[in-house]
């Protein structure tokens, strides 16, 4: 049994590295992932930043294709640096919620990850 199965919980970061304007991608193993005999799929991947001083999280996934967000590793801001923007079409993104303020997926929202800090690391669940 993998660590996943009997704690679900991933370690990202630490909490102090964490900064404004920064974000940090994770992906689940591909063994947890249900993915080892699968080579041609991704794992699903997610990514960690803070809004203001909270910790959220997201799977990097936009709703309306199912593509990951960014367009280049750690870029997922617009270019006023507002919202959250998926590089494929330009939806945007609440970064408190993830809803879906423009583009072709308006009223959806992104997939939230659980987030918690133990001992001053942050950890995320990936969705089962």
């Amino acid at each position: 049994m993998s660590d996943t199965q009997t704690n679900p919980w991933q370690a990202v970061c630490a909490r102090a590295d964490l900064k404004a304007g920064q974000f940090i991608e994770c992906s689940l193993p591909r063994a947890e992932a249900g993915l080892a005999t699968h080579s041609d799929t991704l794992p699903p991947t997610g990514f960690v930043f803070l809004d203001g001083s909270t910790p959220r999280a997201y799977l990097n996934q936009c709703p309306h294709m199912g593509v990951e967000l960014n367009w280049k590793p750690g870029s997922f801001m617009d270019s006023d640096n507002l919202f959250l923007q998926c590089s494929t079409h330009g939806a945007l993104f609440k970064p408190r919620d993830g809803e879906c303020i423009a583009g072709p997926c308006q009223g959806d929202a992104l997939t939230p990850l659980d987030i918690r800090v133990v001992e001053g690391v942050v950890e995320v669940k990936f969705p089962e």
